[in-house]
């Protein structure tokens, strides 16, 4: 038997126990660095799928599975997330996420001693707000690895593209008391606070295509009849790349410096969420996955998309090593991400589908970088050069 009807058989008959996988992570969502029973599951499934498994790996809800060959070769990483959503549970598909990185890791583990090399499957946690990944990229988890892959669910099959970096940024306004009726005796922070916030607006029209500035007041006051001393403010500065976006938080710092100079306050800036870079593409990467994807009949498979809006923590992984996070389609384009709906999807036969033909397209991906060295070296080099 060939190694691709290897890797394809493998998916196809246990694909019920991934299954089984997926709709535990749907009935029991745990929201990053919070998934402890999710690193359990998935933990116990790879160790007596035969990897040897490290639990807590860098940060305390992250996985490791290992499966070495004892010979030279390359090493492929399957990424995995778990992370659910506050209130809709895993609206994002994270769980099914997870389920497509263990079957394509046991897969590929299936064929790998024919080549040599090492099968990664990285459990990375907490991908919607404290950057899993990039901590482990930070600790070096990627540093040898040749490279990394994994497929996204939602409302259309594709080969990825690039994301946005972001820099979330909490502004922090300090004035003084006083009662509402002797307002010349405080300083109001709140007021501080809103003419930041609408100068910040005015710079929307100022800044380059595809940069994107959100914010709220976090906190404004306790009283209507107290001058506020306190007020707060939490923002993402999304941009196509960190340059860009450190750039324009500069720019909203300077505007928060002439708002507390107007009303007599201070302020400070702090970094609360974790920062994510833009993502690279590697396009070797992209057209092996379409191949893929052709052969096992996915439709309607979309190409490359090279404008970037949200931003993810896979960004950090691509500034590492050869990267590509696919897409997968599960749902129609009437349902949005992050809804319930969605969530329910990922256990839906569209979602099983959709797991079959992400793993394997992955699978069959890595096989071929296996079987030909020189589209692994194409990749590399096509990572150093964007890198330089």
């Amino acid at each position: 038997m060939d190694c691709k009807q290897i890797i394809k058989d493998s998916v196809e008959s246990k694909v019920e126990d991934y299954m089984s996988l997926v709709k535990s992570m749907y009935e029991n969502p745990e929201i990053g660095n919070e998934e402890f029973e999710t690193m359990e599951l998935l933990s116990s499934y790879l160790e007596k799928a035969g990897f040897e498994t490290t639990k807590g790996y860098v940060v305390p809800t992250g996985f490791l599975g290992k499966y070495e060959t004892g010979k030279p070769g390359p090493k492929i990483a399957f990424m995995c997330e778990y992370d659910a959503l506050p209130e809709v549970g895993h609206g994002c598909g994270h769980n099914l996420i997870a389920g497509i990185g263990i079957a394509a890791g046991e897969a590929l583990k299936a064929v790998m001693d024919q080549f040599g090399g090492t099968v990664l499957v990285v459990g990375t946690p907490a991908e919607e707000n404290f950057g899993g990944k990039v901590s482990m990229a930070n600790a070096g988890v990627f540093d040898d690895v040749d490279a990394a892959l994994m497929v996204h669910p939602g409302t259309s099959s594709g080969l990825g593209g690039r994301s946005n970096a972001i820099n979330p940024v909490k502004f922090e306004f300090f004035g003084k008391n006083a009662h509402g009726c002797q307002p010349q005796d405080g300083a109001s922070a709140l007021d501080a606070a809103v003419m930041t916030y609408i100068q910040i607006n005015l710079l929307r029209q100022f800044v380059e295509k595809n940069t994107f500035i959100h914010g709220i007041i976090r906190d404004g006051g306790a009283a209507a009849n107290v001058i506020p001393a306190y007020a707060s403010m939490e923002y993402y500065f999304r941009a196509p790349t960190m340059k860009y976006a450190l750039e324009v938080t500069d720019k909203a710092i300077e505007c928060a410096k002439g708002a507390c100079l107007a009303t007599g306050t201070t302020f400070k800036t702090s970094i609360y969420e974790c920062p994510y870079e833009d993502t690279l593409i590697n396009y070797t990467l992209a057209d092996i996955l379409n191949d893929k994807y052709m052969e096992l009949g996915v439709p309607d498979i979309e190409p490359v998309n090279e404008v970037g809006d949200g931003s993810t923590d896979v960004g950090a992984v691509s500034y590492k090593c050869p990267t590509i996070q696919g897409r997968i389609k599960i749902a129609d384009t009437c349902v949005t991400g992050h809804s319930k709906e969605m969530a329910a999807a990922t256990i839906s036969p569209e979602g099983k589908n959709g797991l079959i033909k992400a793993a394997e397209g992955i699978a069959l991906t890595a096989l071929e970088l296996l079987e030909k060295p020189e589209l692994l070296q194409k990749a590399k080099d096509e990572f150093i050069a964007a890198t330089k």
